[in-house]
């Protein structure tokens, strides 16, 4: 399991100690559970990054309760990301689950990426990490210590290195802002991409 106490600090200290910890989920289809081998720390106020930068709103209201709960979103129209909400109540604080390895489950996990070829990505990445463990959007607000989830943190803390997080645009995508841990060498860890803006067409003259 771990300590809620614990987690009631800010994201930049939570994150790279969430690194080889075990989340799990069960379901009707059964267990799947994976190994965290990439995160990205977001702290709220002091933080240009992060979704409540600019204060509560109903999107982002679970990242100011009680740590150790599972904050949700929705992105890009399509994928689903996931975070565990840090710091005490009232501080916006939390960490993206960006990849991992599936440590149980991994029929189940194959059965929900039908396009993924090699089991280091079923979960590389944080849109396929959410599949893999059949998270949903409704599962935002969920209590990690309470079925149908599980979150056990590492008996040791892993080693990590950190740079700046992937895709932000903005000043919370820059080097003033390396708040992406990753175990190095861990083959689940995805890719970085520093975020490219979009060209604007040229007004013809």
């Amino acid at each position: 399991m771990f300590d809620r106490d614990f987690l009631a600090q800010p994201a930049i200290e939570v994150a790279p100690a969430l690194l080889g910890a075990i989340l799990m989920k069960n379901s009707l289809e059964g267990v799947v559970s994976v190994r965290i081998t990439e995160v990205e720390a977001y702290l709220g106020a002091l933080d240009p990054g992060s979704h409540a930068f600019r204060g509560k709103t109903k999107r982002n209201a679970v990242m100011f309760e009680e740590p150790g709960f599972l904050y949700t979103y929705f992105t890009y129209g399509m994928h689903v990301c996931a975070n565990v909400v840090c710091s005490p109540p009232g501080t916006a604080s939390a960490v993206l689950l960006r990849a991992g390895e599936v440590v149980e489950g991994i029929e189940l996990a194959r059965s929900r990426r039908l396009t993924t070829k090699i089991d280091t990505d079923l979960a590389r990445g944080p849109a396929r990490l959410v599949v893999a463990l059949g998270i949903t959007l409704a599962d935002g607000g969920a209590d990690l210590a309470v079925e149908p989830f599980e979150l056990t943190m590492p008996e040791h803390s892993q080693p990590f290195e950190s740079g700046p997080r992937t895709g932000l645009s903005g000043d919370g995508g820059t080097d003033a802002f390396p708040w992406r841990y990753w175990i190095p060498g861990a083959p689940s860890v995805s890719p970085y991409k520093r975020h490219v803006p979009k060209k604007r067409s040229q007004p013809i003259s």
